[in-house]
């Protein structure tokens, strides 16, 4: 298995959906939103098994000062596999140096985080008016 990382929009909606649906993140049932939040981003990496998105995650930031990763997804069946570590070291190469790197984790995915050196934010607790279930 080859797995090529690149920082593109060059994506199509129906391949985006495949992975949001595959992960059952309520996301995938606005699609129109979705697609374009995620070209609005500030950064866009994505996965690919030759031509078969198998992951992507993206950005929200000032540019300068704090970056925040909404999103980090990969298929099911190529979990575990160091997909999620490659996307997440892309994105490391581009903030690392930022005062403050943030995200929310949910159950499955805070040991993964916890492993790539975030920790709990002191006393804080995640906060949202939200429109989801659970992503």
């Amino acid at each position: 298995m080859e797995i090529t990382i690149l920082e593109t929009r060059d994506i199509s909606i129906a391949d985006i959906l495949v992975l949001y649906k595959a992960n059952e993140w309520s996301s995938a049932s606005k699609p129109n939103e979705l697609y374009n939040g995620l070209l609005n981003s500030e950064t866009l990496i994505t996965a690919w098994e030759e031509k078969k998105l198998v992951g992507l995650g993206n950005a929200i930031s000032d540019g300068f000062l704090t970056v925040y990763y909404p999103h980090l997804l990969v298929l099911p069946e190529y979990q575990g596999k160091g997909i999620g570590k490659l996307i997440l070291d892309k994105m490391q190469k581009k903030y690392s140096h930022f005062h403050m790197q943030m995200l929310t984790a949910d159950e499955k995915s805070v040991e993964f985080y916890k492993k790539n050196g975030f920790e709990r934010a002191g006393k804080t607790e995640p906060m949202w008016i939200y429109q989801g279930n659970e992503h």
